[in-house]
């Protein structure tokens, strides 16, 4: 558990999931950053005190956050840290397409195997986008309750 500013960030690695822990961490930061968890230009936590936190090496952050402003997602300011950027993606929409096609691929073979039917899918899909937009507009709401 990080605290960012006055946000509880929430990273946490799984050494036997067979995902590198930098990809961990920066799927697990564009998550917070899409639900609006993190908010633009809040402080990342500083890599040495992260690296003991989840027990991990320091170039695995650092590696991590190179990643992260490779994609656009934050930017370094030497001397201050890590920040989250504006919202602005740097991928057009035709490369956003493509970026998620693989994961729906495999959401749509996983859901062959399980037996889910294209309507229950299609269900599941959409009410975790409900669920998304919920956290997302309760971030909101805290963000604009701290400003005030």
């Amino acid at each position: 558990m990080t605290v960012t500013g006055q946000v509880m960030l929430r990273l946490q690695v799984n050494f036997k999931s067979g995902l590198p822990v930098y990809l961990q961490l920066v799927e697990q930061i564009k998550a917070a950053a899409a639900s609006g968890t993190l908010q633009h230009g809040e402080p990342l936590p500083s890599i040495r005190p992260l690296a003991e936190e989840l027990r991990v090496n320091r170039n695995t952050i650092a590696k991590a956050y190179a990643e992260l402003e490779s994609l656009g997602v934050i930017e370094t300011i030497p001397g201050k840290g890590c920040f989250l950027k504006q919202n602005t993606s740097p991928f057009r929409a035709k490369v956003r397409a493509e970026m998620l096609a693989e994961p729906i691929d495999a959401l749509i073979v996983q859901a062959h195997h399980l037996q889910i039917s294209e309507a229950n899918l299609l269900r599941l899909v959409k009410e975790r986008l409900v669920e998304f937009e919920a956290q997302r507009q309760k971030a909101d709401a805290k963000s604009k309750e701290k400003a005030a």
